[in-house]
């Protein structure tokens, strides 16, 4: 039986819905290039397959609501839903629920993620990450309590697409950071190579995501992006192959939409079918 995992999900799903820029390059809310606080629906419905996954089909969809302000920081809270059925017959209900906040400038995370198979509890990460000193001071509360240091200078989700915004509005074809986003166990870090389109203006072709949902989006530049992730731990050398990639249209106002989530054995693909802006949170005087 074919499971998306935790860890596969959760990194996915962070970066496909997380898609806004924080930190210190961020701009004040209204004006040109801020960030738009929205809830984003995708339906997520399978691309593409090969036999040796053993997946005759998959269903899903994932909900995305992401709050606050660039003085305060920024909320996210989604839910990632797939149904996958085997050549068997057999079905598996993955149900990631995740909330979790970034301080400005990245300079602290909290999350709390849930993952229940089947509708019963298969996994629970509960923790909080800060940046020190070139590493990354972990005080975890679940799966287990303990404090955890992880080496080197991984970026928060929200910190990591502050740098991709800017180096596509900078023409910079290609970005590599580590990212950390608390995903499996809460003591993951991921390496990430990001490669980044020519410039696209205004909203683009709705193909198949919502012609009403797109419009919603508004005239801003946008870019075609794909991530790869390769697992930041064991051995570096020769050729390395991604664990999964994700491919994405990013606007400057940072959402994303046409979203494909390749896991190498099979591909999902993501269509917003609903889009509603929040009023982002002030800065106080």
């Amino acid at each position: 039986m074919v499971h998306i995992g935790k860890g596969r999900a959760l990194a996915i799903a962070t970066v496909a819905a997380t898609t806004v820029v924080l930190g210190a390059g961020v701009v004040p809310a209204g004006a040109s290039g801020a960030l738009q606080p929205h809830r984003a629906v995708y339906d997520l419905a399978l691309a593409d397959t090969s036999q040796a996954a053993g997946v005759s089909g998959v269903r899903g969809r994932m909900v995305y609501e992401f709050t606050g302000g660039p003085c305060e920081g920024y909320s996210v809270s989604f839910r990632f839903v797939t149904q996958v059925s085997d050549e068997g017959g057999n079905v598996r209900v993955t149900d990631l629920q995740t909330s979790s906040f970034e301080e400005p400038a990245g300079k602290a995370f909290q999350f709390v993620s849930k993952t229940f198979v089947n509708q019963k509890l298969s996994e629970e990460t509960h923790g909080r990450a800060e940046h020190k000193s070139s590493a990354i001071a972990l005080d975890l509360k679940k799966p287990a309590a303990e404090e955890v240091t992880l080496p080197g200078n991984a970026l928060f989700p929200t910190e990591h697409l502050t740098r991709l915004i800017e180096n596509a509005s900078n023409g910079k074809p290609i970005f590599v950071a580590d990212i950390f986003d608390g995903s499996d166990s809460g003591q993951k870090i991921y390496e990430t190579t990001a490669v980044i389109g020519l410039k696209r203006d205004g909203p683009g072709a709705a193909e198949k995501d919502d012609p009403k949902a797109v419009e919603t989006i508004g005239g801003h530049r946008h870019w075609p992006v794909t991530i790869s992730y390769f697992d930041g731990s064991g051995d570096h050398t020769g050729e390395r192959t991604p664990i999964y990639q994700l491919s994405f249209l990013l606007y400057e106002n940072g959402i994303s939409r046409r979203l494909l989530l390749d896991y190498g054995d099979f591909e999902l693909r993501g269509n917003l079918v609903e889009l509603t802006p929040i009023d982002a949170t002030p800065c106080k005087d």
